[in-house]
């Protein structure tokens, strides 16, 4: 009989590698990734573009670009996008980040070549209706200043401008003025300079052997263009305060703390370590941050520590939200587990538990071809070797206290982090 009081054996991770991806550079200048799994007659197609916030001149063209992709063409207006998209039982959307924009179209692998027509016509001949365009630049204007009712969406806010500079891509916030003054004309502008099929990664995936040719003639026709490559945002190293920046919200009874630094980015040799001791300190449900803030004081449902990394700056990230009276003690709590890893050994138990949760969580999104896709992404986009994730397997299997120890006290120092707080005046 099963005894369910004792757990399973945990087994170690056999070596993880990637599936090869058939790479194509098509005529247009556009390259083709293609990672073809027949489990499920489902499919990915992604066309990438260097045309996010790091690449607009005016704030928010980026996103207002993109957004607009989906609110009509020269030859569909946008609810025939949406009922084409729906008739299929199919998903498109396009989004901005920080580095890129990003076209997505979910489908079964037999609606593609039907699909892959509105596709083309979206990327290539955006109309951005007047009509359109004000009420897009309305609703994201009333939805940002509804999220900044939210002391958490107003700590990032503060954090990313404190921490990469207010004039930078990567820290400059929203500016509702700048955006509603954004015109069509803008918006076109920057669509034929970043939309460019030279311009472009295009990620199919799935059930995809039958349909790679079709895909490759629908973006390998139109002709090279040549893309400059997007220009890093100067970003100069904070001055860190040795006090909290706090902005006040009145009415607030709740407070978010935002805390980190600068970080080294993925293709450091320290990264795969990094990784581990951040887990060790909030990473996960049983981290110590959980333990100590959640579990023993009771201050907060949830605590978490991330690596947010980016293609020209990466940054730690410490996050919680507290009632307002608690805002401090919740911050030397979280000092006291930073100085906690740089003087003492994280006990073996500790780091075997930390190692399996990882390692397991890393399997576990490598369990359908659009994960594996995701992962071979980061591998394109943030220059990382071939052999990355295998090294990140052996590298945290190989991880000992000492080592950790010494890392801890070169990244982990309090007083190289900045800290934000929002809440009640005197949070």
């Amino acid at each position: 009989m099963l005894d369910r009081t004792v757990a399973p054996p945990v087994q170690p991770l056999a070596r993880v590698t990637l599936p090869d991806a058939d790479v194509h550079t098509l005529p247009s200048g556009a390259r083709l990734h293609v990672l073809a799994n027949d489990a499920q007659p489902v499919v990915r197609l992604q066309a990438v573009f260097r045309a996010g916030k790091l690449a607009e001149n005016r704030p928010g063209l980026a996103s207002l670009t993109a957004r607009m992709l989906l609110e009509g063409t020269t030859t569909r207006t946008a609810r025939q996008i949406a009922d084409e998209v729906a008739f299929y039982g199919a998903s498109l959307e396009c989004d901005s980040g920080f580095d890129r924009s990003t076209l997505t179209l979910y489908c079964l692998t037999r609606h593609l070549p039907t699909l892959l027509p509105l596709v083309i016509d979206v990327l290539s001949n955006p109309a951005f209706p007047a009509a359109e365009l004000e009420q897009l630049k309305t609703r994201t204007i009333q939805n940002v200043r509804v999220e900044r009712k939210k002391t958490s969406f107003l700590a990032s806010e503060r954090f990313n401008e404190l921490l990469f500079g207010a004039d930078t891509a990567y820290g400059r916030p929203f500016d509702a003025d700048a955006y509603q003054d954004l015109t069509a004309a803008e918006a076109q502008a920057f669509h034929r300079a970043m939309y460019s099929f030279g311009n472009a990664e295009i990620f199919l995936c799935g059930d995809v052997a039958a349909e790679q040719d079709l895909v490759a003639a629908a973006f390998g026709t139109a002709p090279a263009t040549e893309i400059p490559p997007a220009a890093a945002p100067v970003v100069e190293e904070p001055i860190i305060s040795s006090l909290p920046d706090r902005v006040a919200v009145a009415g607030s009874l709740q407070a978010s703390i935002r805390m980190g630094r600068h970080w080294p980015a993925p293709t450091h040799p320290d990264t795969h370590r990094l990784k581990l001791l951040v887990n060790v300190f909030g990473g996960y449900f049983g981290s110590r941050l959980m333990r100590n803030i959640r579990e023993d004081k009771g201050l907060t449902y949830g605590i978490y520590a991330s690596v947010a990394p980016r293609e020209f700056g990466t940054s730690l990230v410490i996050g919680t939200d507290v009632k307002g009276e608690s805002a401090d003690f919740a911050v030397s709590e979280i000092v006291l587990e930073l100085r906690r890893l740089q003087e003492e050994l994280i006990p073996e138990e500790e780091l075997e538990t930390v190692k399996n949760y990882i390692l397991g969580k890393f399997a576990n999104e490598l369990s359908t071809v659009f994960e594996q896709c995701d992962k071979y992404k980061n591998l394109v986009f943030l220059n990382l070797p071939a052999d990355y994730y295998t090294q990140f397997v052996q590298q945290t299997e190989a991880a000992d206290a000492k080592t950790l120890q010494a890392l801890a006290r070169a990244y982990f120092a309090p007083e190289a982090m900045q800290v934000v707080i929002t809440g009640p005046a005197g949070a």
